[in-house]
């Protein structure tokens, strides 16, 4: 099984619309269409979406290491709405300690433009390795 099979079992990314494009050491990258779905009374895009979809870049670029990590604090920044097209995050381990990894994720619009910037820090479990590749 690969590391993008793996995250497949996150369900609740996956039934949001969240997709692992990318992974290796260090860094992934994930993205999502933005559809009517995903839409706040305002009209615009949900900050709990966009949480969802910063959230499984960090956790597929902290886990890259094969040992299960989990996340222990993120703190989220929106910067501008997007209400339609695909939306991607970028993360990048900042950060890789033994036990208490800490990754920052971009995410930008389809123009490239930044949206949101989410830091998260998380735990590694030791000796919980997962059976997985890159």
């Amino acid at each position: 099984m690969t590391l993008k099979e793996f995250f497949l079992g996150d369900r609740f990314a996956v039934n949001a619309g969240v997709e692992l494009m990318e992974v290796r050491p260090g860094y992934a990258k994930c993205r999502m269409l933005v559809t009517p779905e995903h839409l706040n009374g305002g009209g615009v895009c949900q900050g709990g979406a966009l949480f969802t979809l910063a959230d499984l870049a960090f956790a597929a670029a902290v886990n890259s290491h094969l040992t299960l990590t989990f996340s222990t604090t993120a703190n989220i920044t929106f910067l501008r709405s997007v209400a339609s097209g695909y939306v991607y995050a970028e993360a990048t381990e900042k950060f890789n300690h033994p036990r208490l990894p800490f990754a920052e994720v971009r995410i930008t619009d389809e123009d490239g433009q930044l949206v949101a910037i989410l830091t998260s820090s998380g735990y590694r479990k030791q000796g919980a390795t997962i059976d997985a590749t890159l």
